[in-house]
């Protein structure tokens, strides 16, 4: 990726419903050549989708929490067993295989702390893997939108 396909992802990670002739102009590029580049970058997978930021309320979404959780080692089938298990439940927004005392950390929306113990009580610790669980309660949290670039000044 040149200084120009970072500038795209730039303006499209600032803004994803920008039609392509104001991004050609942001860029300084014709709108054709803007186009080009930004199918070839989402065909290479530099752009992995598009998302809409939603209010968890709106979805009866009232609490969120993470969950670390251990388990029983670390080889391959273990770790593909978990993270097969895990992808089922509804409600993890975010699956994190992690370094240190924990092995996983997990982002859950639910509607209540009753739901929030439900899901690491009952469901988690049902997995036969699973030897160590921990909930931390989310009382807020702001979601950066953007990844900084770290190549900006190697072109």
């Amino acid at each position: 990726m040149d200084r120009i396909d970072r500038a795209i992802v730039g303006h499209l990670q600032k803004n994803a419903r920008l039609s392509n002739k104001e991004l050609a102009a942001r860029v300084g590029l014709a709108p054709s050549s803007c186009l080009e580049r930004t199918r070839r970058i989402e065909a290479e997978g530099w752009i992995q989708g598009y998302h809409a930021h939603v209010r968890p309320a709106a979805l009866g979404i009232g609490l969120e929490a993470l969950i670390a959780v251990r388990v029983e080692r670390q080889g391959p089938e273990v770790i593909d067993a978990f993270r097969g298990a895990i992808r089922e439940f509804s409600e993890v927004v975010g699956l994190y295989y992690i370094a240190g005392a924990n092995d996983f950390l997990l982002h859950v929306a639910a509607r209540d702390v009753a739901h929030i113990r439900e899901i690491a009580q009952d469901r988690v610790t049902s997995l036969s893997v699973v030897t160590y669980v921990e909930t931390v309660l989310i009382f807020e949290h702001e979601r950066i939108r953007e990844l900084p670039d770290l190549l900006a000044t190697g072109d």
